[in-house]
């Protein structure tokens, strides 16, 4: 896990950070790449809390199971996904999440409260 203060700088240092950890998975590394950025310009972007974490882990055995990329924020707010227009220069960062990855969601049990924002492949 990796914590940090919500900069755009950070971005590519979260996406750094989780290519490390999911340098083995069955996964498309830019798709994890791609997700991971979108998440966390999410958080840094709309949250507006004072951290940021970023993690990825899987349950998986021999290359089957879950892989998860998960981006926490203390803003308890509900993300929405986005329906952009082509004209549109933003907004399109969830649609994407849910283009790449299997599934994509939202849990409230971080034990600092806040929310977790997380993309997961099941291979």
């Amino acid at each position: 896990m990796i914590e940090f203060k919500p900069d755009p700088v950070k971005v590519k240092v979260a996406r750094e950070h989780v290519a490390e950890i999911t340098a083995d998975w069955p996964i498309d590394p830019d798709d994890v790449g791609l997700v991971t950025s979108e998440l966390v310009s999410n958080a840094v972007r709309h949250a507006g809390t004072d951290t940021i974490q970023v993690d990825a882990f899987s349950d998986a055995d021999d290359h089957e199971g879950v892989y998860v990329v998960e981006v926490w924020d203390a803003d308890p707010m509900r993300p929405v996904a986005g329906r952009p227009s082509a004209e549109s220069v933003g907004g399109r960062g969830l649609w994407v999440v849910a283009q790449v990855a299997d599934e994509w969601g939202v849990r409230f049990d971080h034990e600092d409260g806040g929310k977790v924002v997380y993309a997961e492949w099941v291979r």
